[in-house]
Protein backbone atom coordinates (compact mmCIF):
# COMPACT_ATOMS: atom_id res chain seq x y z
CA UNK A 1 0.00 0.00 0.00
CA UNK A 2 1.45 3.38 -1.03
CA UNK A 3 2.01 6.03 1.59
CA UNK A 4 -0.03 9.23 1.18
CA UNK A 5 1.94 12.15 -0.18
CA UNK A 6 3.57 14.26 2.50
CA UNK A 7 1.40 17.33 3.01
CA UNK A 8 0.98 20.07 5.54
CA UNK A 9 -2.31 20.20 7.40
CA UNK A 10 -4.59 23.18 6.59
CA UNK A 11 -3.06 25.27 9.38
CA UNK A 12 0.40 24.89 7.82
CA UNK A 13 2.04 23.94 11.12
CA UNK A 14 1.63 20.16 11.26
CA UNK A 15 2.00 17.33 8.71
CA UNK A 16 -0.37 14.57 7.67
CA UNK A 17 2.35 11.99 8.43
CA UNK A 18 5.92 11.89 9.75
CA UNK A 19 8.84 11.95 7.26
CA UNK A 20 10.86 9.30 9.04
CA UNK A 21 14.37 9.86 7.67
CA UNK A 22 14.26 13.59 8.42
CA UNK A 23 12.67 12.88 11.79
CA UNK A 24 15.39 10.36 12.76
CA UNK A 25 18.08 12.89 11.82
CA UNK A 26 16.28 15.39 14.02
CA UNK A 27 16.17 12.87 16.87
CA UNK A 28 19.92 12.24 16.50
CA UNK A 29 20.57 15.90 17.30
CA UNK A 30 18.95 15.33 20.71
CA UNK A 31 21.72 12.81 21.41
CA UNK A 32 24.38 15.32 20.36
CA UNK A 33 23.35 18.03 22.81
CA UNK A 34 22.89 15.41 25.55
CA UNK A 35 26.51 14.33 25.08
CA UNK A 36 27.71 17.92 25.54
CA UNK A 37 25.59 18.43 28.67
CA UNK A 38 26.59 15.12 30.29
CA UNK A 39 30.28 15.79 29.73
CA UNK A 40 29.78 18.87 31.91
CA UNK A 41 28.95 16.54 34.81
CA UNK A 42 32.33 14.88 34.27
CA UNK A 43 34.09 18.22 33.86
CA UNK A 44 32.76 19.41 37.24
CA UNK A 45 34.52 16.57 39.06
CA UNK A 46 37.58 16.86 36.81
CA UNK A 47 38.01 20.64 37.13
CA UNK A 48 37.45 20.53 40.89
CA UNK A 49 40.74 18.67 41.22
CA UNK A 50 42.62 20.08 38.21
CA UNK A 51 41.99 23.69 39.32
CA UNK A 52 41.50 23.00 43.08
CA UNK A 53 37.98 24.50 43.16
CA UNK A 54 35.22 24.58 45.78
CA UNK A 55 31.78 23.05 45.07
CA UNK A 56 30.46 26.58 44.51
CA UNK A 57 33.20 27.34 41.97
CA UNK A 58 32.64 24.07 40.07
CA UNK A 59 28.96 24.98 39.68
CA UNK A 60 30.06 27.77 37.32
CA UNK A 61 30.66 25.07 34.69
CA UNK A 62 26.90 24.69 34.51
CA UNK A 63 26.30 28.43 34.85
CA UNK A 64 28.51 29.29 31.85
CA UNK A 65 26.89 26.51 29.86
CA UNK A 66 23.28 27.36 30.59
CA UNK A 67 23.71 31.12 30.32
CA UNK A 68 24.48 30.42 26.66
CA UNK A 69 20.96 29.06 26.33
CA UNK A 70 19.48 32.09 28.06
CA UNK A 71 21.12 34.75 25.91
CA UNK A 72 20.83 33.03 22.53
CA UNK A 73 17.35 31.48 22.55
CA UNK A 74 15.53 34.63 21.39
CA UNK A 75 18.00 35.27 18.52
CA UNK A 76 17.53 31.62 17.55
CA UNK A 77 13.76 32.10 17.49
CA UNK A 78 14.20 35.13 15.25
CA UNK A 79 16.25 33.02 12.83
CA UNK A 80 13.43 30.45 12.77
CA UNK A 81 10.88 33.20 12.06
CA UNK A 82 13.01 34.83 9.36
CA UNK A 83 14.41 31.72 7.67
CA UNK A 84 13.61 28.10 8.63
CA UNK A 85 14.03 25.39 11.22
CA UNK A 86 16.70 23.76 9.02
CA UNK A 87 18.78 26.96 8.79
CA UNK A 88 18.60 27.35 12.56
CA UNK A 89 19.83 23.77 13.04
CA UNK A 90 22.79 24.31 10.71
CA UNK A 91 23.82 27.51 12.54
CA UNK A 92 23.57 25.63 15.83
CA UNK A 93 25.86 22.85 14.60
CA UNK A 94 28.46 25.40 13.45
CA UNK A 95 28.48 27.15 16.83
CA UNK A 96 28.70 23.77 18.59
CA UNK A 97 31.80 22.91 16.51
CA UNK A 98 33.39 26.29 17.20
CA UNK A 99 32.88 25.86 20.95
CA UNK A 100 34.56 22.45 20.84
CA UNK A 101 37.50 23.99 18.98
CA UNK A 102 37.89 26.58 21.75
CA UNK A 103 38.83 23.77 24.16
CA UNK A 104 42.24 23.60 22.49
CA UNK A 105 43.41 27.17 23.31
CA UNK A 106 41.77 26.74 26.73
CA UNK A 107 43.87 23.64 27.43
CA UNK A 108 47.05 25.25 26.12
CA UNK A 109 46.63 28.25 28.43
CA UNK A 110 45.30 26.11 31.33
CA UNK A 111 42.80 28.86 32.23
CA UNK A 112 39.49 27.92 33.88
CA UNK A 113 37.88 31.05 32.41
CA UNK A 114 38.76 29.98 28.87
CA UNK A 115 37.03 26.64 29.41
CA UNK A 116 33.95 28.48 30.66
CA UNK A 117 33.98 30.61 27.49
CA UNK A 118 34.20 27.48 25.32
CA UNK A 119 31.25 25.97 27.20
CA UNK A 120 29.27 29.19 26.71
CA UNK A 121 29.81 29.03 22.92
CA UNK A 122 28.85 25.34 22.81
CA UNK A 123 25.67 26.19 24.72
CA UNK A 124 24.92 29.01 22.28
CA UNK A 125 24.97 26.43 19.50
CA UNK A 126 22.81 24.07 21.52
CA UNK A 127 20.34 26.89 22.11
CA UNK A 128 19.86 27.18 18.34
CA UNK A 129 19.48 23.39 18.13
CA UNK A 130 16.99 23.08 20.98
CA UNK A 131 14.95 26.10 19.93
CA UNK A 132 14.49 24.49 16.52
CA UNK A 133 14.40 20.76 17.29
CA UNK A 134 12.09 20.64 20.31
CA UNK A 135 9.33 22.60 18.58
CA UNK A 136 10.03 21.07 15.15
CA UNK A 137 9.68 17.50 16.39
CA UNK A 138 6.18 18.25 17.73
CA UNK A 139 5.22 19.60 14.29
CA UNK A 140 6.58 16.78 12.11
CA UNK A 141 3.36 14.80 12.01
CA UNK A 142 -0.29 15.01 13.20
CA UNK A 143 -1.03 17.51 15.96
CA UNK A 144 -2.68 14.97 18.27
CA UNK A 145 0.59 13.01 18.63
CA UNK A 146 2.87 16.06 18.98
CA UNK A 147 3.77 15.59 22.66
CA UNK A 148 4.31 11.86 22.15
CA UNK A 149 6.58 12.61 19.18
CA UNK A 150 8.69 14.92 21.32
CA UNK A 151 8.94 12.17 23.94
CA UNK A 152 10.18 9.80 21.22
CA UNK A 153 12.79 12.36 20.13
CA UNK A 154 13.88 12.78 23.73
CA UNK A 155 14.40 9.01 23.96
CA UNK A 156 17.62 9.60 21.99
CA UNK A 157 18.82 11.93 24.77
CA UNK A 158 20.03 9.25 27.23
CA UNK A 159 22.07 7.50 24.51
CA UNK A 160 23.99 10.72 23.91
CA UNK A 161 24.24 11.32 27.65
CA UNK A 162 25.64 7.84 28.29
CA UNK A 163 28.14 8.27 25.46
CA UNK A 164 29.24 11.62 26.86
CA UNK A 165 29.74 10.24 30.37
CA UNK A 166 31.49 7.08 29.18
CA UNK A 167 33.89 8.85 26.83
CA UNK A 168 34.43 11.75 29.21
CA UNK A 169 34.99 9.65 32.32
CA UNK A 170 37.27 7.01 30.91
CA UNK A 171 39.32 9.39 28.78
CA UNK A 172 39.62 12.26 31.25
CA UNK A 173 39.95 10.29 34.48
CA UNK A 174 43.02 8.08 34.96
CA UNK A 175 43.67 5.65 37.80
CA UNK A 176 47.13 7.23 38.05
CA UNK A 177 45.72 10.75 38.63
CA UNK A 178 46.80 12.32 41.89
CA UNK A 179 44.11 12.89 44.49
CA UNK A 180 43.32 16.36 45.80
CA UNK A 181 45.13 15.52 49.04
CA UNK A 182 48.21 14.39 47.13
CA UNK A 183 48.20 17.56 45.02
CA UNK A 184 48.14 19.77 48.10
CA UNK A 185 51.14 17.90 49.54
CA UNK A 186 53.27 18.22 46.37
CA UNK A 187 55.63 21.02 45.56
CA UNK A 188 54.16 23.78 43.39
CA UNK A 189 56.12 22.52 40.34
CA UNK A 190 55.06 18.88 40.74
CA UNK A 191 51.44 19.86 41.33
CA UNK A 192 51.44 22.12 38.25
CA UNK A 193 52.69 19.25 36.05
CA UNK A 194 49.99 16.90 37.36
CA UNK A 195 47.27 19.49 36.95
CA UNK A 196 48.35 20.33 33.38
CA UNK A 197 48.17 16.63 32.44
CA UNK A 198 44.63 16.46 33.80
CA UNK A 199 43.64 19.60 31.89
CA UNK A 200 45.13 18.28 28.62
CA UNK A 201 43.13 15.05 29.01
CA UNK A 202 39.91 16.98 28.31
CA UNK A 203 40.77 17.40 24.61
CA UNK A 204 40.29 13.93 23.09
CA UNK A 205 36.50 13.69 23.68
CA UNK A 206 36.03 17.04 21.95
CA UNK A 207 38.12 15.95 18.95
CA UNK A 208 35.73 13.04 18.46
CA UNK A 209 32.75 15.32 18.91
CA UNK A 210 33.96 17.66 16.16
CA UNK A 211 34.17 14.73 13.70
CA UNK A 212 30.60 13.67 14.51
CA UNK A 213 29.33 17.23 14.15
CA UNK A 214 30.87 17.62 10.71
CA UNK A 215 29.11 14.44 9.54
CA UNK A 216 25.78 15.55 11.00
CA UNK A 217 26.10 18.98 9.38
CA UNK A 218 26.52 17.37 5.93
CA UNK A 219 23.55 15.02 6.41
CA UNK A 220 21.25 17.84 7.57
CA UNK A 221 22.39 20.11 4.73
CA UNK A 222 21.54 17.59 1.98
CA UNK A 223 18.21 16.38 3.47
CA UNK A 224 14.88 18.01 2.66
CA UNK A 225 12.90 19.25 5.67
CA UNK A 226 9.28 20.52 5.53
CA UNK A 227 8.65 24.14 6.58
CA UNK A 228 5.95 23.67 9.29
CA UNK A 229 5.72 27.44 9.83
CA UNK A 230 2.03 28.03 9.19
CA UNK A 231 0.07 29.19 6.17
CA UNK A 232 0.08 32.92 5.53
CA UNK A 233 -0.38 35.01 2.40
CA UNK A 234 2.88 35.52 0.53
CA UNK A 235 2.77 39.28 1.08
CA UNK A 236 1.99 39.11 4.79
CA UNK A 237 4.58 39.89 7.42
CA UNK A 238 5.04 37.89 10.63
CA UNK A 239 3.73 39.51 13.80
CA UNK A 240 6.28 41.44 15.80
CA UNK A 241 8.28 39.79 18.54
CA UNK A 242 6.84 42.28 21.03
CA UNK A 243 3.29 41.27 20.14
CA UNK A 244 4.11 37.58 20.61
CA UNK A 245 5.79 38.22 23.95
CA UNK A 246 2.79 40.28 25.08
CA UNK A 247 0.33 37.49 24.26
CA UNK A 248 2.50 34.88 25.93
CA UNK A 249 2.98 37.00 29.06
CA UNK A 250 -0.80 37.19 29.49
CA UNK A 251 -1.16 33.39 29.19
CA UNK A 252 -1.02 32.01 32.77
CA UNK A 253 -0.63 28.39 31.71
CA UNK A 254 2.31 29.30 29.49
CA UNK A 255 4.08 31.38 32.17
CA UNK A 256 3.60 28.60 34.75
CA UNK A 257 5.01 26.15 32.19
CA UNK A 258 8.13 28.29 31.72
CA UNK A 259 8.65 28.37 35.50
CA UNK A 260 8.13 24.60 35.72
CA UNK A 261 10.66 24.04 32.94
CA UNK A 262 13.18 26.38 34.61
CA UNK A 263 12.90 24.42 37.85
CA UNK A 264 12.89 21.04 36.14
CA UNK A 265 16.09 21.68 34.18
CA UNK A 266 17.72 23.05 37.32
CA UNK A 267 16.66 19.98 39.30
CA UNK A 268 17.82 17.57 36.58
CA UNK A 269 21.20 19.25 36.21
CA UNK A 270 21.58 19.46 39.98
CA UNK A 271 20.85 15.75 40.45
CA UNK A 272 23.31 14.75 37.75
CA UNK A 273 26.04 17.33 38.42
CA UNK A 274 26.71 16.13 41.94
CA UNK A 275 26.16 12.37 41.46
CA UNK A 276 29.91 11.71 41.19
CA UNK A 277 30.60 13.85 44.26
CA UNK A 278 27.80 12.15 46.23
CA UNK A 279 29.14 8.68 45.33
CA UNK A 280 32.67 9.68 46.33
CA UNK A 281 31.43 11.04 49.65
CA UNK A 282 29.07 8.18 50.55
CA UNK A 283 31.08 5.32 49.06
CA UNK A 284 34.66 6.46 49.67
CA UNK A 285 35.66 5.92 46.02
CA UNK A 286 37.69 7.81 43.42
CA UNK A 287 36.28 9.80 40.47
CA UNK A 288 36.60 7.00 37.94
CA UNK A 289 34.75 4.46 40.09
CA UNK A 290 32.10 7.04 41.02
CA UNK A 291 31.53 7.76 37.30
CA UNK A 292 29.81 4.38 36.97
CA UNK A 293 26.97 5.75 39.06
CA UNK A 294 26.56 8.66 36.66
CA UNK A 295 26.61 6.26 33.70
CA UNK A 296 23.93 4.14 35.40
CA UNK A 297 21.92 7.33 35.92
CA UNK A 298 21.50 7.77 32.17
CA UNK A 299 20.57 4.12 31.67
CA UNK A 300 17.85 4.64 34.30
CA UNK A 301 16.80 7.81 32.48
CA UNK A 302 16.33 5.83 29.26
CA UNK A 303 14.27 3.13 30.99
CA UNK A 304 12.05 5.79 32.52
CA UNK A 305 11.48 7.41 29.13
CA UNK A 306 10.45 4.14 27.52
CA UNK A 307 7.99 3.37 30.31
CA UNK A 308 6.58 6.89 30.09
CA UNK A 309 6.09 6.56 26.32
CA UNK A 310 4.01 3.43 26.94
CA UNK A 311 2.01 5.06 29.76
CA UNK A 312 1.15 8.03 27.54
CA UNK A 313 -0.70 5.72 25.19
CA UNK A 314 -3.28 5.30 27.97
CA UNK A 315 -2.84 8.25 30.32
CA UNK A 316 -2.91 12.01 29.82
CA UNK A 317 0.70 13.30 29.63
CA UNK A 318 0.06 15.63 32.58
CA UNK A 319 -1.00 12.67 34.72
CA UNK A 320 2.24 10.84 33.88
CA UNK A 321 4.17 14.02 34.75
CA UNK A 322 2.40 14.29 38.12
CA UNK A 323 3.04 10.64 39.02
CA UNK A 324 6.69 10.79 38.01
CA UNK A 325 7.16 14.08 39.88
CA UNK A 326 5.80 12.62 43.13
CA UNK A 327 8.12 9.61 42.82
CA UNK A 328 11.08 11.99 42.28
CA UNK A 329 10.17 13.74 45.54
CA UNK A 330 10.08 10.42 47.43
CA UNK A 331 13.48 9.29 46.14
CA UNK A 332 15.08 12.68 46.75
CA UNK A 333 13.80 12.63 50.33
CA UNK A 334 15.46 9.21 50.75
CA UNK A 335 18.71 10.58 49.27
CA UNK A 336 18.72 13.41 51.80
CA UNK A 337 17.77 11.42 54.91
CA UNK A 338 19.50 8.04 54.71
CA UNK A 339 23.20 8.24 55.70
CA UNK A 340 24.67 5.33 53.73
CA UNK A 341 25.51 4.21 50.19
CA UNK A 342 21.84 3.43 49.47
CA UNK A 343 21.30 7.21 49.22
CA UNK A 344 23.44 7.15 46.06
CA UNK A 345 21.25 4.42 44.58
CA UNK A 346 18.18 6.52 45.38
CA UNK A 347 19.77 9.52 43.61
CA UNK A 348 20.40 7.29 40.58
CA UNK A 349 16.81 6.05 40.79
CA UNK A 350 15.52 9.62 40.52
CA UNK A 351 16.57 9.56 36.86
CA UNK A 352 14.03 6.84 36.07
CA UNK A 353 11.36 9.45 36.74
CA UNK A 354 13.06 12.37 34.99
CA UNK A 355 12.46 10.80 31.58
CA UNK A 356 9.19 12.40 30.46
CA UNK A 357 9.51 15.70 32.33
CA UNK A 358 11.22 18.02 29.83
CA UNK A 359 9.27 16.98 26.69
CA UNK A 360 5.96 16.75 28.54
CA UNK A 361 6.27 20.19 30.13
CA UNK A 362 7.40 21.54 26.75
CA UNK A 363 4.55 19.92 24.81
CA UNK A 364 1.88 20.95 27.32
CA UNK A 365 3.18 24.51 27.42
CA UNK A 366 3.40 25.22 23.68
CA UNK A 367 0.21 23.35 22.73
CA UNK A 368 -2.11 25.68 20.87
CA UNK A 369 0.18 28.71 20.68
CA UNK A 370 -0.30 28.99 16.91
CA UNK A 371 1.85 31.75 15.40
CA UNK A 372 3.48 32.26 18.80
CA UNK A 373 4.78 28.68 18.86
CA UNK A 374 8.32 29.60 17.77
CA UNK A 375 8.70 32.41 20.30
CA UNK A 376 7.09 30.32 23.01
CA UNK A 377 9.50 27.49 22.25
CA UNK A 378 12.46 29.87 22.48
CA UNK A 379 11.31 31.12 25.89
CA UNK A 380 11.11 27.52 27.07
CA UNK A 381 14.64 27.00 25.79
CA UNK A 382 15.69 30.15 27.68
CA UNK A 383 14.28 28.54 30.81
CA UNK A 384 17.10 25.99 30.49
CA UNK A 385 19.14 28.63 32.31
CA UNK A 386 17.69 26.97 35.41
CA UNK A 387 20.44 24.42 34.90
CA UNK A 388 22.96 27.17 35.60
CA UNK A 389 21.13 28.59 38.63
CA UNK A 390 19.87 25.67 40.72
CA UNK A 391 23.28 23.86 40.95
CA UNK A 392 24.81 27.08 42.35
CA UNK A 393 22.37 26.92 45.26
CA UNK A 394 23.27 23.25 45.72
CA UNK A 395 26.97 24.12 45.73
CA UNK A 396 26.41 26.95 48.23
CA UNK A 397 24.36 24.69 50.49
CA UNK A 398 27.02 21.97 50.32
CA UNK A 399 29.85 24.40 51.13
CA UNK A 400 27.82 26.00 53.96
CA UNK A 401 27.17 22.58 55.53
CA UNK A 402 30.78 21.44 55.42
CA UNK A 403 30.51 19.62 52.10
CA UNK A 404 27.28 17.72 52.88
CA UNK A 405 26.21 16.52 49.43
CA UNK A 406 23.09 14.83 50.74
CA UNK A 407 21.66 18.06 52.12
CA UNK A 408 22.29 19.74 48.75
CA UNK A 409 19.70 17.42 47.18
CA UNK A 410 16.93 19.24 49.07
CA UNK A 411 17.12 21.96 46.39
CA UNK A 412 15.87 19.72 43.51
CA UNK A 413 13.26 18.27 45.88
CA UNK A 414 11.71 21.72 46.29
CA UNK A 415 11.76 22.16 42.50
CA UNK A 416 9.73 19.00 41.98
CA UNK A 417 7.02 20.17 44.35
CA UNK A 418 6.32 23.08 41.96
CA UNK A 419 6.51 20.77 38.91
CA UNK A 420 3.82 18.51 40.39
CA UNK A 421 1.66 21.60 40.97
CA UNK A 422 2.02 22.50 37.27
CA UNK A 423 1.03 18.98 36.21
CA UNK A 424 -2.07 19.13 38.41
CA UNK A 425 -3.02 22.50 36.89
CA UNK A 426 -2.78 20.97 33.40
CA UNK A 427 -4.96 18.06 34.52
CA UNK A 428 -7.60 20.47 35.77
CA UNK A 429 -7.56 22.18 32.36
CA UNK A 430 -7.16 19.28 29.88
CA UNK A 431 -6.98 20.38 26.27
CA UNK A 432 -7.38 24.05 27.17
CA UNK A 433 -5.97 26.31 24.48
CA UNK A 434 -4.94 29.90 25.03
CA UNK A 435 -7.54 32.41 23.93
CA UNK A 436 -7.29 33.16 20.26
CA UNK A 437 -5.07 30.17 19.59
CA UNK A 438 -7.71 27.58 18.83
CA UNK A 439 -8.56 29.01 15.47
CA UNK A 440 -4.93 29.38 14.56
CA UNK A 441 -4.21 25.69 15.08
CA UNK A 442 -7.52 24.12 14.13
CA UNK A 443 -7.17 21.63 11.31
Amino acid sequence: MNKPALQQTPDGFYLNRTPWFAFILLCSIFALWAAAASMNDVLIAHFKKAFLLSDFQTAFVQSAFYLGYFFVAIPAAMVVRRFSYKSTILIGLLLYMFGCLLFFPAASTAKYGMFLLALFVIAAGLSFLETACNTYSTLMGPRETGTRRLNISQTFHPFGAMAGVYVGSFVMFKDTDATTEQLTQMSATEAAVQQLQMIQSTLLPYKWMIAVLVLMFILIAITRFPACKGNKPADSKPGSLRESLGRLRRNPRFTFGVLAQFLYVGAQVGVWSFTIRLAMQMGGMNERSASWFLLTTFAAYFVGKMIANLLMRRLHPAKVLAIYGVLCIVLLAYTILVPNISAVYAAVGVSIFLGPCWPTIYGLTIDGLGEDTGVGGSLLVMSIVGGGVIPIFQGLLSDASGGNMQLAYSVPLLCFIVIVMYALKCLRQPGTLPSGAAAAVAS
